[in-house]
């Protein structure tokens, strides 16, 4: 994607500093940098602060920073603990355990002097792959904005409400949920974005209304709160969000938040879509509700806020009484039930159909 007129993808390799260039979302929307990730603690780090997040960009990132901990020591001990401490950093989102596991099971393969060279190779074909899965569901998630438009009498725009961020920041590029309104912008066809605040980080005010700003996408920030209301007033055609752990039957983890959504938009008659590539899929885990393991940050994300002063200094400032604790639950799962259909790569699929998608997906 591109901002201000230049490509950009959100991390990428640079063979002359011998380390992963990162757009630094920590810094997003007020300042733009990138920060070279250079070993791989700095890879965990970037992972644990949430500097790269976003499921598929996590596993990106994690495959790189395996690749850089073999720089270090390629042993059999070495390249164990690696993927552990990688695998530690973000316990919710599935792409992590995918994109490790798919270099583990090479390496492991060859001798210690040869793992270096072919984990970066292997790193780079996994952001490729990332790449073109992301546009491939822009591809197959066009029709039912097309179809959205049809049902409006092609007049006016596509109204379409999201949570969180789901767009290029969160992958390599072109993003998930995102990436059928990127589509459907190229192909001229008009859509406007509900964009939810998405407390308590803010991805959807900072991040996902930057990315629409960039690419020249119509959208308005709302409340988290907002979003049943619009859908009471005919004012939301379809929800659409990603994802980052989804059952074989369809339960579907994602920012916390989204349950509430997908419970509005079932009582409204709301399309509510989920956008994810086939790595997102735990095939390991049936009932999603109760065992996908739901990350818990820490308190001071609910109890503090950042923003721009009025002087161009960013801040942070307290939010809540003085004293008072928080529970930060990071994710909430959304029941198969109130899913209307997943955009995948390979096309879009009822709840009771996903499971036709293992054949296409790795040995997990």
């Amino acid at each position: 994607m591109k901002i201000h007129g230049k490509p950009y993808r959100s991390v990428w390799w640079d063979p002359q500093a011998g380390g992963l260039w990162a757009i630094n979302q920590l810094s997003l929307p007020f300042r733009f940098e990138t920060v070279l990730i250079a070993s791989h603690a700095q890879a965990c780090q970037a992972i644990r602060s949430m500097l790269v997040r976003g499921a598929p960009l996590i596993g990106v990132t994690a495959a790189y920073g395996l690749a850089l901990a073999l720089r270090e020591d390629a042993s059999d001990p070495a390249l164990a603990r690696a993927a552990q401490d990688l695998l530690a950093t973000r316990p919710t989102a599935v792409n992590l355990r995918y994109a490790v596991e798919a270099l583990l099971g090479p390496l492991r393969a060859l001798a210690p002097a040869q793992r270096g060279r072919a984990a970066l190779e292997l790193a780079g074909q996994l952001a490729d792959e990332d790449a073109a899965l992301c546009e491939a569901i822009g591809r197959q998630g066009l029709p039912l904005l097309e179809a959205a438009w049809a049902r409006r009498g092609r007049q006016g725009a596509v109204q379409v409400l999201t949570h969180c961020n789901a767009g290029w920041l969160a992958t390599v590029d072109w993003g998930t949920a995102l990436a059928p309104i990127y589509a459907a912008h190229e192909q001229g066809l008009p859509v406007h974005v509900w964009v939810d605040e998405t407390r308590p980080r803010n991805q959807g005010a900072l991040l996902t209304a930057l990315e629409l700003g960039w690419q020249g996408v119509p959208h308005t920030v709302i409340a988290d709160n907002a979003g049943g209301h619009l859908m009471q007033r005919a004012q939301v055609d379809l929800c659409l969000v990603g994802a980052d752990r989804v059952s074989p039957r369809g339960d579907t983890a994602n920012k916390i938040g989204t349950y509430l959504k997908a419970l509005a938009a079932f009582d409204n008659g709301v399309d509510f879509l989920v956008a994810l590539p086939t790595p997102s899929i735990d095939w390991q885990l049936q009932d999603g509700v109760q065992a996908f393991p739901i990350e818990e940050r820490d308190g001071a994300e609910v109890l503090q806020v950042q923003g721009l002063d009025g002087d161009g200094s960013v801040r942070s400032v307290r939010v809540a009484a003085p004293g008072s604790p928080a529970a930060n639950p990071a994710f909430d799962v959304t029941p198969a039930r109130l899913v209307s259909a997943f955009i995948t790569e390979h096309g879009v699929f009822a709840p009771a159909d996903l499971h036709r998608l293992q054949a296409a997906c790795p040995a997990d």
